[in-house]
């Protein structure tokens, strides 16, 4: 067997072990699904009415709650992360001579598949509220490919930031910063709109190109500047996050 098969095939036995670690914990599901919904009928139906935005506030928030609903799923990752390598499993991985690319493989693969299900009950719950999108079939596959490479590279960082804590509290709250950057960005107001300081800070930030281009796209109009800030940003935490990790990795394993 090649040694591609058996990193592919390390990484699948990884991949199978951290979604039965995500479905046996009720609070990672609800971290990382159900949290958004929530937040999202709290921003349409209860502030909603307060934003004056042009339009329905549904369409205006939908793409705002799109990157939210990855945010909330990373904390699961680094705690999962940190926990093994407090824990001493990777040790027994190495023993096994199970591939070292596949543990963080699987973290990363996993966080993507739990990001872009909690993205997929955010489409479905706007719809339900009356989100009308004007987005063509081309146009969504945009958004779907954009939010798949924000969710490998919000993965990849993740994984970083679990390798790099002391301990699992601490890489947990490592995590607020990605939650907490879309609220500061233009995903629930313009940034026009906010005041001196947190308005430069919303315009050049990573997640206000981001929530600009999947706004632009679900609304059938997208800003070729935009995408080209966002696709910039997605590239560049993911090569960041990937150094990082496997720099990590390397000396603690």
């Amino acid at each position: 067997m090649s040694t591609v098969s058996m990193a592919l095939g390390d990484s699948a036995i990884m991949l199978r072990r951290n979604v039965k670690h995500t479905v046996r914990n009720p609070l990672t599901v609800f971290n990382g699904i159900l949290v958004p919904i929530l937040t999202m009928f709290m921003f349409v139906k209860v502030f909603g009415g307060a934003f004056s935005v042009g339009d329905d506030y549904i369409d205006y928030a939908t793409p705002g709650m799109l990157v939210l609903a990855v945010s909330y799923g990373l904390a699961a990752t680094a705690t999962a992360v940190n926990d093994d390598m407090a824990k001493g499993i990777i040790n027994r991985f190495k023993a096994m001579d199970v591939s070292r690319g596949a543990v963080l493989t699987g973290q990363v693969v996993v966080t993507m598949l739990r990001c872009l299900v909690a993205v997929a009950a955010i489409v479905g719950v706007a719809f339900a509220m009356g989100f009308d999108p004007a987005a063509s079939a081309l146009d969504w596959l945009g958004v779907f490919g954009l939010v798949a490479l924000l969710s490998f590279a919000a993965a990849w960082l993740t994984v970083a930031l679990g390798l790099a804590a002391k301990n699992v509290e601490s890489a947990g709250m490592a995590t607020a910063p990605l939650i907490m950057l879309p609220f500061l960005s233009s995903a629930f107001v313009p940034a026009d709109t906010m005041g001196a300081g947190v308005r430069q800070f919303a315009e050049y930030q990573p997640f206000t190109p981001i929530v600009e281009t999947l706004r632009g796209l679900l609304a059938g109009d997208p800003s070729s500047g935009d995408t080209f800030a966002a696709l910039a940003w997605c590239v560049g935490i993911a090569l960041v996050g990937y150094l990082w990790a496997t720099s990590t990795f390397k000396k603690r394993a």
